[in-house]
């Protein structure tokens, strides 16, 4: 749902700039409106969902984890 909303307002941002009637403060923000939806859009199909099973391996405490650092040089 999400990624139609985000669709339908870059099309509308981008009708607003091809109609070219805009003053030149409201086209600058429909440019950067657009140009934030199509980042977001992008991200969106970079993400992938994790699997389930994926799910259940970090709820077991079996994934990688954070630990401090160990210096092994003798002093």
């Amino acid at each position: 749902m999400m990624r139609d909303e985000l669709e339908r307002v870059r099309e509308w941002a981008i009708e607003q700039l091809a109609e070219g009637t805009e003053r030149p403060w409201s086209w600058y923000q429909y440019m950067k409106l657009r140009e934030a939806a199509e980042s977001i859009l992008a991200g969106i199909d970079v993400a992938e969902p994790m699997e389930d099973s994926e799910k259940a391996s970090l709820d077991r405490g079996d994934s990688l984890r954070l630990v401090g650092a160990v210096d092994l040089q003798p002093h």
